[in-house]
């Protein structure tokens, strides 16, 4: 099936479902840049751990049990049986657990020089807190201070927006790329839930040209070798945070054009 909307699909966003779907990007996004690239620049994936709270789905499970209950079947007359109530809920925890995460780093083949750091943001850089979105701020400052450029690309509408010294507009979704020689100035590509993914400039070292990354194309290529509609119910409601009404009646009408709500 081909990814049914023109650009983010908001229900990828789910937690259970998007260290999956950012491994894919990652991967998919380094060999479309890799493929550009001359005999001088190599692009690489450089993995890095989070803590994520995930809600995970119930295995089933074999115990061998250490203490073993015997049943008799011989009832006691004189026993009074008591009623349980049973839970008129059963709701998933959400779990903490090491979640793997990766980056795209372009490095110089020769000097081995970061030339340009790439980050599809992950929950544990957008999550309030020294441990997430003020961690991620302090990295962010390392490479404004160096010769680095950054490109971020946010596909995540939860969570605490990269900083600017002023408010990004309502969006749903956003790129960011801030180029060593431009400093203060980031470029920013606000992204709304009908848009289409942007084809992004990655720069190089000069004076070499921009190569082209097409988020948009690679995320058709991910959802379509990935089979997401197997286990998205787009029936549901999308993940937090809520849509605005606009993006809700938007949403909603798409998914019936599309017949799958």
């Amino acid at each position: 099936m081909e990814l049914p909307f023109p650009g983010m699909d908001p229900y990828l966003e789910l937690p259970a479902l998007w260290p999956d779907v950012h491994a894919r990007l990652i991967s998919a996004m380094c060999d479309a840049i890799q493929e550009q690239l001359g005999p001088n620049y190599i692009a690489l994936i450089t993995p890095y751990i989070a803590l994520e709270n995930i809600e995970i789905a119930p295995a089933r499970q074999v115990f061998v049990p250490d203490v073993g209950i015997v049943r008799d079947d011989v009832a006691d007359a004189g026993a009074v049986t008591t009623a349980i109530t049973p839970a008129p809920l059963t709701i998933p925890a959400q779990i903490t657990v090491p979640t793997r995460y990766a980056r795209i780093e372009i490095r110089s083949v020769l000097q081995q020089t970061l030339i340009t750091a790439i980050e599809l943001l992950s929950p544990a850089n957008k999550r309030a807190g020294a441990d997430g979105a003020d961690a991620y701020e302090k990295k962010r400052q390392e490479l404004f201070a160096s010769s680095v450029h950054l490109l971020e690309i946010d596909l995540l509408r939860a969570g605490v927006r990269p900083r600017l010294a002023r408010p990004l507009p309502p969006t749903a979704y956003c790129a960011l790329l801030s180029r060593a020689s431009r400093r203060p100035l980031v470029e920013v590509w606000p992204i709304a839930l009908s848009d289409p993914l942007p084809v992004l400039p990655v720069p190089l070292a000069d004076p070499d040209p921009d190569v082209a990354l097409d988020v948009g194309a690679v995320l058709r290529q991910v959802y379509r070798r990935a089979h997401y509609e197997r286990v998205i119910d787009y029936r549901a409601d999308p993940p937090p945070p809520p849509l605005t009404p606009e993006e809700a009646a938007w949403l909603d009408h798409h998914l019936r054009a599309r017949g799958l709500r």
